[in-house]
């Protein structure tokens, strides 16, 4: 059993409309959710396969952090699906820098995160002081870096270029994978 606090105004997000998403978590991570509204504090305790059991507080917790319950259970797709937040406001010296690096992480009509997302294959949520990863291991490992870069204060970009090469990377490994596709050979 885990214990897991999410934001007052994320608990209906986390129950859904009569219920409907706090049932499907139940459901498909085969864990049972006990919320409490009134402080946040939220127990899942598994009730079924101990693996996807294990899934639960990630789920809980990014949709806590922001994300949407349907991005939140992409983290049942597969093994390799994994969730990673990153703590914004250590890398600051006060509130001042704070909104300054988010605002950076954002970008101009958040466009920053948008690409951070779009050239990742993650999905990217910043909320709070927290940024909010949910992809395969190469996926997040991308983000993470482009997110340091930029609140290192590196120019957008130079993130950019890194994101490009980083999916121009993830998307020639995936097409020598998948290179013979007629069963003859395999890579």
């Amino acid at each position: 059993m885990k214990h897991v606090t999410v934001p007052k105004d994320r608990i209906g997000v986390l129950i859904g409309e009569g219920g409907a998403t706090m049932r499907e978590i139940e459901s498909r991570a085969e864990v049972r959710l006990d919320i409490d509204s009134e402080t946040g504090s939220v127990r899942v305790e598994s009730v079924g396969d101990p693996i996807l059991g294990l899934k639960g507080p990630d789920i809980v917790k990014a949709i806590g952090r922001g994300f949407p319950p349907a991005d939140a259970l992409r983290l049942l797709e597969d093994d390799m699906q994994m969730f990673d937040l990153i703590d914004i406001e250590a890398a600051t010296r006060n509130k001042k820098d704070l909104r300054r690096k988010k605002g950076r992480l954002i970008g101009e009509s958040g466009r920053t995160r948008e690409l951070m997302a779009e050239l990742s294959g993650a999905e990217v949520v910043i909320y709070g002081t927290t940024l909010g990863i949910i992809g395969s291991p190469k996926q997040v490992d991308a983000v993470r870096s482009a997110a340091e870069m930029i609140l290192d204060g590196a120019p957008h970009g130079a993130v950019y270029s890194f994101l490009e090469r980083r999916h121009n990377e993830m998307r020639s490994n995936d097409i020598e994978y998948h290179q013979f596709t007629d069963g003859s050979r395999s890579a």
